[in-house]
């Protein structure tokens, strides 16, 4: 055991100096607040990055394949359905579904209300895991008898709320067009995404009648709904989908037609930033004053140790190994508060949001683990580091003043 180790652990574990303790057990405090504190800044923006970027891809998919054109509307302009591209893109192995679908705006009338909506029509292979999800109540379309899915329609709690309808009400949509078309429908289910630009503009239905409405060809769509393998390899996906792209099409990504709220998450990283940075200065001047306090209480024995031939580096590194304990402590202390409230939160979603702001109803948790490496990692590098400016106070102190300081 080196000289400097030894002491260090005498005057770390063995004190009975009551101030200094009380210095320590702040200092401990202020790194295990700062690092779990931390934690959960970057599991709460994780957690809430991939809950909003999955309601979003779940109603939407991950790509949207249409007629390359200049129209703008919610109404897609028509295209054939073309299965070789379909198994193409399959093929890639970036693209996990392709589905067929249509949108057309419409009206929804009640015997006091009136709704602007947007129909977006699907058919029986539609991957209904997202709704079903997210299902508030009654259930998904049922495309097995093909004339009554023609009459079954999904509105948003929103939407429902708004017209005061439930599961099995009865209702008219009025679409516009020339002549003013009206069918009657029935409420099949009402869901909730917690996303104000899907809730109060879509219903879903059956995309054969959007085509009959249309008097479209009967292999004619509106587009297709890709969902892709791996999100984080969006680019790479995008890139196989158009090189077996046929030319009259062409595909727009989930964040083109979504801008605004993938905007707002790429701002939550900055926030996340502000956030880090503002706790390690606070663990990092918590260990400043421990430090400096210890080495002033320490004085007289500085003056023995160096009146015995200690160099100033021993002495040095006998209070680097003290502050070395300490953040360690606070390091494990840290993990154990920011872990264990985020797991009780993943749990209990004890802690409520207001979904109408967050776009959902609790603060949602999620650990990456490789983030939460580099946090002690880096708290600990920072923390170190910034201990040998203090630590340089030994080098001031002379023996003689010290003992006389005594």
């Amino acid at each position: 055991m080196s000289f400097a180790y030894f002491i260090a652990n005498r005057i770390t574990f063995k004190s009975k100096r009551t101030f200094s303790k009380l210095i320590v057990r702040i200092a401990i405090i202020g790194i295990m607040l700062g690092l779990g504190v931390m934690i959960l800044s970057l599991a709460i923006i994780k957690g809430f990055k991939q809950e909003i970027r999955e309601k979003v891809r779940g109603f939407s998919g991950d790509l949207e394949v249409v007629k390359f054109d200049l129209n703008n509307s919610y109404e897609n302009s028509p295209f054939p359905a073309d299965n070789k591209f379909v198994q193409k893109a399959l093929a890639t192995h970036m693209v996990s579904k392709v589905m067929p679908f249509a949108m057309k705006p419409g009206i929804i009338k009640t015997q006091s209300e009136i709704e602007g909506v947007v129909m977006k029509g699907v058919d029986k292979t539609y991957d209904w895991a997202f709704f079903q999800k997210n299902l508030v109540s009654g259930s998904i379309i049922d495309f097995t008898d093909t004339v009554a899915s023609k009459k079954q329609l999904l509105i948003s709690q929103t939407t429902a709320d708004r017209l005061r309808l439930k599961v099995g009400d009865k209702i008219l949509m009025y679409f516009v067009q020339e002549p003013l078309r009206e069918r009657p429908f029935v409420i099949r289910g009402i869901y909730s995404t917690g996303i104000d630009d899907v809730d109060k503009t879509y219903v879903v239905g059956d995309l054969s009648l959007i085509s009959r409405l249309n008097n479209w060809q009967a292999n004619e769509i509106g587009g297709y709904e890709v969902k892709v393998n791996d999100f984080e390899k969006l680019q790479a996906s995008v890139d196989a989908v158009d090189n077996v792209l046929p030319a009259k099409l062409k595909s727009y990504t989930v964040m083109e037609n979504y801008p605004n709220i993938f905007g707002w998450l790429d701002l939550l990283d900055g926030n996340t930033s502000v956030v880090l940075v503002l706790m390690i200065l606070v663990a990092v001047i918590n260990m400043i004053s421990a430090l400096l306090i210890m080495i002033l209480e320490r004085t007289a024995m500085i003056g023995m140790l160096k009146a015995m031939g200690a160099t100033n580096w021993a002495i040095q590194k006998v209070f680097l190994y003290n502050a070395f304990y300490l953040i360690g402590l606070g390091l494990i202390l840290g993990n154990i508060f920011g872990l264990g409230i985020g797991f009780i939160q993943a749990q209990t979603h004890i802690f409520k949001l207001d979904q109408a702001s967050y776009y959902m109803s609790f603060v949602p948790i999620q650990f990456g683990w490789s983030d939460m490496i580099l946090v002690n990692l880096g708290t600990l590098i920072v923390c170190f580091l910034v201990m040998l400016g203090p630590s340089m106070l030994v080098t001031r102190i002379t023996p003689v003043k010290a003992i006389r300081f005594k």
